[in-house]
C-alpha cells in the first residue's frame, strides 16, 4: 500500500497532465489489487488529503509571469500562448494553458433515456453534463467496449460540440456544409428526425466514415466541396461547422500545437470565408445559418465573420443569446449563466472556464428574400 501512496502523491505534486482523480483512483485500485480491500477507503482519504496539499502548494503560473514563462511552464509555443495573452488576457490564457495539460473527461450522447440503464448494467458509471442536460460524462468503465455503442445509440462527442449542433435548430431541410466525421450530424439528425438533411464532404473517405457513422434514414451524404455544392439551395438551417486550427482542442490533440505555425492562420482564414460564403447563399428566405470553429483565433473566427458580413449585405449577425436562451428555457441548457457562454454576440467556450473544448459560433439571417443562385 505504501507504494500506491507513493505513486500518487509524486503524480499529484509534480506532474500536471493527471488530474488528481485519476492519481487517485489508479492508486486506490492498486491497492484492491493487492488484496488490501480494507485498507482502501484509507488510501482514499489519505490521498484526497495528499491532494488538497498538493494543489495548496502549487504557485499561480499567473503572478508576475509573462507569456513565455507560461508557454515554458505549460509546454506550449511561445507564439501560441503570447496570442491568447493578448487576444483573452493572462488569467484565461493560464486557464486554458492548463487545461491543455489535463486528461479531458468523456462526454457522450445518448439516443434515448431508456439506454441509461442498460450502461449502468454494463458497469458504466455516468455523471450529469456540465453545459446540456442530455449529455452525460462518464466517470467509470470503457464506454467503447457497450453494446449500444457499437450500434451506434451512444456517441462520444464534447459538450461544447453537442451545444453547437443544438444551436442549428430545426426546419424541414437541413444541410451541414462540411459534415465529417459526422458527430454534429447525427445530432442534428436526432433533433430533427422528420427533416430532411444534406451532409457535405469534400474527401471520398471521410465521406465514406461519414455514411457508416450517421445512420439516420434522414440523411443524404454527399461528396462534394462545400464551396460548389451541387444542391438546390432553399435550406431551413445551414451548418458551416469549417476545418480550423483546433486549437481549442489540445487537452485532446496536444500534437496541434508543434504542427502549427502562424502562416496556417492565414490560409484557413481564406478557406473559412469562401466555405461560410457559400453556405450563407444556401440558406431560404426566414432561415438561419450557423458557422462554427474549435478554434480560438480571432483569425478563423470573428475576423471571418466580419469580412464575409462587409461583402455580402443581403445578411445579418443574430445575437447567439437568443438561442441560448431558448434552450435555457426548454430546460435542455445545464446552466444558468448563459453570458458565460457568450462573446459579444458569439458562442464562445473557453477550455478550462468550461469542461469541455473550445468553440465559437455565429448566427446569420438573411435580410430579405436570397436565392441561392443569386451569387451567380
Amino acid at each position: 500500500m505504501l507504494v500506491a501512496l507513493r505513486i500518487a502523491a509524486y503524480q499529484l505534486f509534480y506532474l500536471d497532465r493527471i488530474p488528481a482523480r485519476a492519481a487517485i483512483n489508479e492508486s486506490v485500485e492498486l491497492v484492491k489489487r493487492a488484496r488490501k480491500l480494507s485498507a482502501a477507503p484509507f488510501a482514499n482519504a489519505v490521498l484526497r488529503k495528499v491532494a488538497e496539499a498538493a494543489k495548496a502548494s502549487q504557485p499561480s503560473a499567473m503572478s508576475g509571469s509573462s507569456a513565455s514563462q507560461l508557454a515554458e511552464n505549460f509546454a506550449h509555443p511561445d507564439w501560441l500562448v503570447a496570442r491568447w495573452v493578448e487576444h483573452y488576457g493572462i488569467e484565461t490564457a493560464e486557464v486554458v494553458c492548463r487545461y491543455d495539460q489535463t486528461v479531458p473527461a468523456t462526454a457522450i450522447r445518448i439516443a434515448g433515456d431508456e439506454v441509461l440503464s442498460e450502461l449502468k448494467r454494463d458497469g458504466i458509471g455516468l455523471a450529469p453534463g456540465a453545459l446540456l442536460t442530455s449529455a452525460r460524462i462518464v466517470t467509470q468503465g470503457d464506454i467503447t467496449q457497450t453494446r449500444r455503442f457499437r450500434e451506434g445509440r451512444v456517441f462520444i462527442q464534447d459538450e461544447a460540440s453537442q451545444l453547437v449542433a443544438a444551436l442549428v435548430g430545426g426546419g424541414s431541410r437541413i444541410l451541414d456544409c462540411c459534415a465529417a466525421p459526422g458527430g454534429k450530424t447525427a445530432a442534428i439528425a436526432a433533433r430533427n428526425p422528420r427533416s430532411e438533411i444534406v451532409a457535405a464532404e469534400l474527401h471520398p473517405h471521410r465521406a465514406k466514415l461519414l455514411r457508416q457513422r450517421v445512420r439516420a434514414v434522414n440523411v443524404q451524404v454527399i461528396t462534394a466541396d462545400a464551396v460548389s455544392l451541387p444542391v438546390d439551395g432553399g435550406f431551413d438551417r445551414v451548418l458551416a461547422d469549417v476545418p480550423c486550427s483546433g486549437t481549442g482542442t489540445l487537452a485532446r490533440n496536444p500534437e496541434i500545437k508543434w504542427r502549427l505555425e502562424p502562416e496556417d492562420l492565414k490560409e484557413l482564414h481564406q478557406k473559412q470565408v469562401a466555405i461560410l460564403t457559400a453556405a450563407l447563399w444556401q440558406v431560404a428566405h426566414g432561415g438561419r445559418a450557423l458557422y462554427s470553429t474549435c478554434s480560438l483565433e480571432p483569425e478563423e473566427n470573428e475576423a471571418v465573420v466580419e469580412e464575409v458580413l462587409q461583402s455580402i449585405k443581403e445578411f445579418a449577425l443574430v445575437d447567439c443569446r437568443s438561442e441560448l436562451e431558448r434552450l435555457r428555457s426548454s430546460g435542455e441548457l445545464a446552466i444558468d449563466d448563459v453570458d458565460g457562454l457568450l462573446r459579444g454576440p458569439y458562442l464562445r467556450t473557453i477550455p478550462g472556464r468550461r469542461r469541455c473544448d473550445g468553440f465559437f459560433a455565429a448566427m446569420f439571417e438573411p435580410r430579405r428574400v436570397v436565392r441561392a443562385d443569386a451569387h451567380a
